[in-house]
């Protein structure tokens, strides 16, 4: 019973996070990759993308306070997170917050489903 209770609890953060946006079709691709033998895969991308996203913000952050104006700089580290540097600091200190809460969600997610134990993968939502 309190496994079940668990699985319906990570079952609803996760449609939370679609819902808020945090989450994308992505993240339902990856899911699709995990199996028996991979059964954490998930969960290790994702931490090797926060691994990865935020030396490349500090890479961003350290460029922008070195080289205000060195433009080109800025988009060849914004590029390599996807980003673009038209909208300077305000928009980066947005992205980094938006990272960090993301990060926090999904670690949430995460420890929640390590306490549920295994289950099938969730449908995904609207059936598909």
């Amino acid at each position: 019973m309190e496994c079940y209770n668990l699985q319906r609890q990570a079952a609803c953060l996760k449609r939370s996070l679609f819902d808020q946006g945090y989450l994308d079709e992505q993240f339902y691709q990856i899911e699709d990759l995990q199996d028996e033998a991979s059964p954490n895969f998930t969960e290790e991308v994702v931490s090797l993308f926060f691994k990865d996203s935020a030396r490349l913000m500090t890479n961003i952050e350290q460029a922008m306070e070195k080289n205000p104006r060195d433009f080109n700089r800025w988009d060849a580290h914004m590029q390599q997170l996807k980003g673009s540097c038209s909208s300077c600091m305000r928009s980066f200190q947005k992205l980094k917050r938006e990272h960090g809460v993301l990060r926090q969600k999904l670690e949430s997610y995460f420890q929640l489903l390590r306490q549920a134990g295994p289950f099938e993968t969730a449908t995904r939502p609207g059936g598909a």
